[in-house]
Protein backbone atom coordinates (compact mmCIF):
# COMPACT_ATOMS: atom_id res chain seq x y z
CA UNK A 1 0.00 0.00 0.00
CA UNK A 2 1.07 3.24 -0.61
CA UNK A 3 3.45 5.08 1.98
CA UNK A 4 0.51 7.26 4.15
CA UNK A 5 -0.17 8.19 7.40
CA UNK A 6 -2.51 6.08 9.26
CA UNK A 7 -6.18 8.25 9.49
CA UNK A 8 -6.63 9.25 13.13
CA UNK A 9 -9.88 7.19 12.96
CA UNK A 10 -7.83 4.22 13.12
CA UNK A 11 -4.86 5.27 15.38
CA UNK A 12 -6.42 4.04 18.37
CA UNK A 13 -9.43 1.87 20.05
CA UNK A 14 -11.86 1.82 22.49
CA UNK A 15 -12.90 -0.42 25.38
CA UNK A 16 -15.38 -1.52 23.25
CA UNK A 17 -12.77 -2.68 20.71
CA UNK A 18 -11.45 -4.69 23.51
CA UNK A 19 -14.57 -5.84 24.85
CA UNK A 20 -15.41 -7.43 21.43
CA UNK A 21 -12.61 -9.22 21.29
CA UNK A 22 -12.67 -10.44 24.83
CA UNK A 23 -12.39 -14.25 23.97
CA UNK A 24 -15.30 -16.67 24.16
CA UNK A 25 -14.93 -20.36 24.87
CA UNK A 26 -17.42 -21.35 22.04
CA UNK A 27 -15.43 -19.42 19.62
CA UNK A 28 -12.31 -21.11 20.30
CA UNK A 29 -13.28 -24.82 20.55
CA UNK A 30 -13.90 -23.76 16.76
CA UNK A 31 -10.94 -22.61 16.14
CA UNK A 32 -8.99 -25.51 17.80
CA UNK A 33 -11.23 -28.67 16.76
CA UNK A 34 -9.71 -29.30 13.76
CA UNK A 35 -6.43 -28.81 14.82
CA UNK A 36 -3.54 -31.00 13.90
CA UNK A 37 -0.95 -32.63 15.55
CA UNK A 38 1.74 -30.61 17.33
CA UNK A 39 -0.25 -30.73 20.86
CA UNK A 40 0.39 -34.89 20.74
CA UNK A 41 3.77 -34.13 21.22
CA UNK A 42 3.51 -30.91 23.19
CA UNK A 43 6.50 -29.73 21.35
CA UNK A 44 6.01 -26.34 20.05
CA UNK A 45 9.29 -24.98 19.27
CA UNK A 46 10.81 -24.18 16.00
CA UNK A 47 13.10 -27.30 15.96
CA UNK A 48 10.45 -29.24 16.63
CA UNK A 49 7.47 -27.76 14.49
CA UNK A 50 6.76 -29.18 11.04
CA UNK A 51 6.97 -26.01 9.21
CA UNK A 52 7.48 -25.75 5.75
CA UNK A 53 11.06 -24.50 5.41
CA UNK A 54 12.82 -26.43 8.73
CA UNK A 55 13.69 -23.37 11.11
CA UNK A 56 11.66 -20.65 9.62
CA UNK A 57 7.90 -19.76 9.69
CA UNK A 58 6.40 -18.70 6.51
CA UNK A 59 3.38 -16.84 6.45
CA UNK A 60 0.85 -15.96 4.07
CA UNK A 61 -1.02 -12.70 3.34
CA UNK A 62 -3.08 -11.22 0.37
CA UNK A 63 -1.73 -8.50 -2.20
CA UNK A 64 -2.54 -5.21 -1.61
CA UNK A 65 -3.05 -5.87 1.88
CA UNK A 66 -4.78 -3.11 3.21
CA UNK A 67 -4.47 -0.53 6.68
CA UNK A 68 -5.27 -0.81 9.56
CA UNK A 69 -4.10 -4.76 8.91
CA UNK A 70 -0.93 -4.00 6.82
CA UNK A 71 0.35 -0.52 6.46
CA UNK A 72 2.45 0.38 3.46
CA UNK A 73 1.08 -3.04 1.80
CA UNK A 74 4.46 -4.12 3.64
CA UNK A 75 3.76 -7.17 6.05
CA UNK A 76 7.57 -7.55 6.58
CA UNK A 77 7.53 -3.84 8.68
CA UNK A 78 5.38 -5.48 11.40
CA UNK A 79 2.86 -2.61 11.35
CA UNK A 80 -0.51 -3.05 11.14
CA UNK A 81 -3.14 -4.96 13.28
CA UNK A 82 -2.02 -8.64 11.32
CA UNK A 83 1.12 -7.97 10.49
CA UNK A 84 1.93 -7.12 14.27
CA UNK A 85 -0.22 -10.04 15.28
CA UNK A 86 1.85 -12.60 12.80
CA UNK A 87 5.17 -11.47 14.69
CA UNK A 88 3.61 -12.15 18.09
CA UNK A 89 2.38 -15.22 17.00
CA UNK A 90 5.85 -16.16 15.81
CA UNK A 91 7.41 -15.18 19.03
CA UNK A 92 5.64 -16.39 20.92
CA UNK A 93 6.55 -20.14 18.82
CA UNK A 94 9.75 -18.98 19.83
CA UNK A 95 10.91 -17.98 16.18
CA UNK A 96 13.26 -14.61 15.67
CA UNK A 97 11.69 -12.01 13.40
CA UNK A 98 14.62 -12.82 10.50
CA UNK A 99 13.00 -15.93 10.99
CA UNK A 100 9.73 -15.22 9.98
CA UNK A 101 9.08 -15.06 5.66
CA UNK A 102 5.81 -13.58 3.81
CA UNK A 103 4.72 -14.80 0.94
CA UNK A 104 1.62 -13.80 -1.01
CA UNK A 105 -2.27 -15.74 -1.82
CA UNK A 106 -4.98 -14.67 -3.12
CA UNK A 107 -7.96 -14.83 -0.39
CA UNK A 108 -9.60 -17.03 -2.94
CA UNK A 109 -7.32 -19.15 -3.53
CA UNK A 110 -6.10 -19.55 -0.11
CA UNK A 111 -9.68 -21.19 1.02
CA UNK A 112 -9.49 -23.70 -1.57
CA UNK A 113 -8.38 -27.17 -0.79
CA UNK A 114 -5.01 -28.17 -2.14
CA UNK A 115 -1.39 -27.36 -0.79
CA UNK A 116 -0.24 -24.25 0.89
CA UNK A 117 2.53 -22.49 0.31
CA UNK A 118 2.75 -21.22 3.75
CA UNK A 119 2.66 -22.30 7.32
CA UNK A 120 -0.55 -20.24 8.69
CA UNK A 121 -2.33 -17.16 6.52
CA UNK A 122 -3.31 -13.97 8.19
CA UNK A 123 -5.77 -12.36 6.25
CA UNK A 124 -8.93 -11.28 7.95
CA UNK A 125 -10.39 -15.23 7.21
CA UNK A 126 -13.90 -15.74 9.21
CA UNK A 127 -13.79 -18.80 11.24
CA UNK A 128 -16.54 -20.90 9.31
CA UNK A 129 -17.93 -24.56 9.27
CA UNK A 130 -17.77 -24.52 5.72
CA UNK A 131 -14.29 -23.65 5.29
CA UNK A 132 -13.11 -25.49 8.26
CA UNK A 133 -13.73 -28.73 5.64
CA UNK A 134 -11.08 -27.50 3.45
CA UNK A 135 -8.72 -25.57 6.31
CA UNK A 136 -7.72 -25.54 9.63
CA UNK A 137 -8.51 -22.30 11.80
CA UNK A 138 -6.40 -21.33 15.04
CA UNK A 139 -8.34 -19.78 17.86
CA UNK A 140 -9.76 -16.87 17.05
CA UNK A 141 -7.26 -13.62 17.49
CA UNK A 142 -9.92 -10.82 16.33
CA UNK A 143 -13.73 -10.19 17.01
CA UNK A 144 -15.49 -7.76 14.74
CA UNK A 145 -18.23 -6.93 13.04
CA UNK A 146 -19.80 -6.36 9.16
CA UNK A 147 -20.51 -2.39 8.24
CA UNK A 148 -22.29 -0.99 5.17
CA UNK A 149 -20.42 1.97 3.94
CA UNK A 150 -21.54 4.27 1.49
CA UNK A 151 -20.45 7.99 -0.14
CA UNK A 152 -22.51 10.88 1.30
CA UNK A 153 -26.08 11.54 -0.91
CA UNK A 154 -26.33 8.60 -1.88
CA UNK A 155 -29.57 6.25 -1.77
CA UNK A 156 -28.22 4.48 1.36
CA UNK A 157 -27.04 7.75 3.04
CA UNK A 158 -29.04 7.43 5.85
CA UNK A 159 -30.56 4.75 6.17
CA UNK A 160 -31.40 3.44 9.96
CA UNK A 161 -32.67 0.03 9.87
CA UNK A 162 -31.92 -2.68 7.22
CA UNK A 163 -35.50 -2.48 6.05
CA UNK A 164 -34.41 0.92 4.63
CA UNK A 165 -31.44 -1.41 2.58
CA UNK A 166 -33.01 -3.94 1.14
CA UNK A 167 -34.50 -1.97 -1.57
CA UNK A 168 -31.07 -0.63 -2.95
CA UNK A 169 -28.11 -1.96 -5.14
CA UNK A 170 -26.03 -3.44 -2.06
CA UNK A 171 -22.42 -5.81 -3.14
CA UNK A 172 -19.69 -7.18 -1.52
CA UNK A 173 -16.39 -8.89 -1.54
CA UNK A 174 -16.77 -12.66 -3.48
CA UNK A 175 -16.10 -15.25 -0.41
CA UNK A 176 -16.40 -13.70 2.40
CA UNK A 177 -18.81 -13.15 5.80
CA UNK A 178 -19.90 -9.72 4.17
CA UNK A 179 -21.72 -10.90 1.41
CA UNK A 180 -22.42 -13.76 3.24
CA UNK A 181 -23.94 -10.84 5.99
CA UNK A 182 -25.32 -8.88 2.99
CA UNK A 183 -27.07 -12.22 1.89
CA UNK A 184 -28.86 -13.23 4.61
CA UNK A 185 -29.03 -10.92 7.15
CA UNK A 186 -29.45 -7.40 5.02
CA UNK A 187 -31.65 -10.03 2.70
CA UNK A 188 -31.85 -7.28 -0.56
CA UNK A 189 -34.68 -7.82 -2.65
CA UNK A 190 -32.28 -8.07 -5.82
CA UNK A 191 -29.28 -10.11 -5.87
CA UNK A 192 -26.10 -8.62 -4.36
CA UNK A 193 -23.01 -6.93 -6.78
CA UNK A 194 -20.35 -9.96 -6.21
CA UNK A 195 -16.71 -7.97 -6.55
CA UNK A 196 -13.48 -9.97 -6.96
CA UNK A 197 -11.84 -7.63 -4.28
CA UNK A 198 -12.77 -4.72 -1.91
CA UNK A 199 -11.04 -2.43 -4.39
CA UNK A 200 -13.64 -2.86 -7.19
CA UNK A 201 -16.40 -2.53 -4.40
CA UNK A 202 -15.28 0.65 -3.62
CA UNK A 203 -14.42 1.99 -7.21
CA UNK A 204 -18.21 1.10 -7.88
CA UNK A 205 -19.53 2.78 -4.78
CA UNK A 206 -17.46 5.86 -5.99
CA UNK A 207 -18.66 5.81 -9.62
CA UNK A 208 -22.25 5.30 -8.23
CA UNK A 209 -22.83 1.48 -10.00
CA UNK A 210 -24.09 0.31 -6.50
CA UNK A 211 -25.64 2.42 -3.17
CA UNK A 212 -23.58 1.09 -1.03
CA UNK A 213 -21.05 -2.33 -0.05
CA UNK A 214 -20.50 -4.28 3.10
CA UNK A 215 -17.05 -4.63 4.67
CA UNK A 216 -16.19 -5.57 8.13
CA UNK A 217 -16.00 -2.55 10.69
CA UNK A 218 -12.49 -1.90 10.58
CA UNK A 219 -12.00 -1.61 7.08
CA UNK A 220 -15.26 0.99 6.56
CA UNK A 221 -13.27 2.97 8.91
CA UNK A 222 -10.84 2.93 6.68
CA UNK A 223 -11.92 3.04 3.79
CA UNK A 224 -14.36 6.36 4.69
CA UNK A 225 -11.62 7.85 6.43
CA UNK A 226 -9.15 7.52 3.79
CA UNK A 227 -10.15 6.54 0.22
CA UNK A 228 -13.22 7.35 -0.32
CA UNK A 229 -14.94 11.03 -1.61
CA UNK A 230 -17.47 11.60 1.18
CA UNK A 231 -17.29 8.12 2.42
CA UNK A 232 -19.64 7.51 4.89
CA UNK A 233 -20.87 4.72 7.70
CA UNK A 234 -24.44 3.94 7.64
CA UNK A 235 -24.02 1.23 10.56
CA UNK A 236 -22.63 -2.16 11.70
CA UNK A 237 -24.72 -4.74 11.03
CA UNK A 238 -26.62 -6.47 14.01
CA UNK A 239 -25.85 -10.45 14.51
CA UNK A 240 -23.06 -9.90 11.98
CA UNK A 241 -20.87 -13.15 12.89
CA UNK A 242 -21.67 -16.29 12.04
CA UNK A 243 -23.26 -17.54 15.05
CA UNK A 244 -25.77 -14.38 15.56
CA UNK A 245 -24.46 -13.06 18.77
CA UNK A 246 -23.50 -9.82 19.49
CA UNK A 247 -19.93 -10.87 19.72
CA UNK A 248 -19.54 -10.57 15.58
CA UNK A 249 -17.65 -12.14 12.95
CA UNK A 250 -14.42 -14.32 14.29
CA UNK A 251 -11.18 -14.03 12.69
CA UNK A 252 -8.49 -17.18 12.50
CA UNK A 253 -5.07 -17.62 10.82
CA UNK A 254 -5.66 -20.48 8.30
CA UNK A 255 -3.34 -23.20 8.27
CA UNK A 256 -3.77 -26.35 5.90
CA UNK A 257 -6.31 -29.26 6.75
CA UNK A 258 -4.97 -31.56 9.46
CA UNK A 259 -1.74 -29.40 10.01
CA UNK A 260 0.52 -30.47 12.65
CA UNK A 261 0.56 -26.85 13.49
CA UNK A 262 -2.57 -25.69 14.09
CA UNK A 263 -2.74 -26.60 17.50
CA UNK A 264 0.67 -24.99 18.52
CA UNK A 265 -0.68 -22.06 16.74
CA UNK A 266 -3.70 -21.96 18.91
CA UNK A 267 -1.70 -22.26 21.59
CA UNK A 268 0.29 -19.15 21.05
CA UNK A 269 -2.96 -17.27 19.80
CA UNK A 270 -4.44 -18.26 23.02
CA UNK A 271 -1.28 -17.11 25.46
CA UNK A 272 -1.07 -13.68 23.57
CA UNK A 273 -5.00 -13.33 24.24
CA UNK A 274 -4.51 -14.23 28.01
CA UNK A 275 -1.72 -11.74 28.36
CA UNK A 276 -2.95 -8.84 27.05
CA UNK A 277 -0.91 -8.73 23.77
CA UNK A 278 -4.01 -9.27 21.49
CA UNK A 279 -5.97 -6.28 23.41
CA UNK A 280 -2.82 -3.95 23.61
CA UNK A 281 -2.14 -4.40 19.25
CA UNK A 282 -6.26 -3.78 19.45
CA UNK A 283 -5.59 -0.50 20.65
CA UNK A 284 -2.78 0.16 18.53
CA UNK A 285 -4.27 -0.40 15.17
CA UNK A 286 -7.44 -0.37 15.05
CA UNK A 287 -10.42 1.85 14.78
CA UNK A 288 -12.80 2.89 17.56
CA UNK A 289 -16.10 1.22 17.09
CA UNK A 290 -18.40 3.46 19.27
CA UNK A 291 -19.87 5.60 16.63
CA UNK A 292 -21.46 3.32 14.32
CA UNK A 293 -24.57 2.84 15.18
CA UNK A 294 -26.24 -0.48 15.05
CA UNK A 295 -28.51 -1.70 12.08
CA UNK A 296 -31.11 -4.19 12.80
Amino acid sequence: MRRRPLPLVLAAATTLAVVACAPQEESTDAGTSSGGGSATTGACTPDELDTLEPGTLTVATDQPAYEPWMVDDTPENGEGFESAVAYAVAEQLGYAEDDVTWTRVPFNAAIQPGPRPFDFDINQFSITEERRQAVDFSSPYYTVSQAVITTAGSAADGAASLDELRSLRLGAQVATTSLDVLTTVIDPESDPVVFNTNDDAKLALQNGQVDAIVVDLPTAFYITAAELDNGVIVGQIEDSGESSTAEGDSFGLLLAKDSPLTDCVSQAVDALREDGTLADLEQQWLSDVADAPVLS
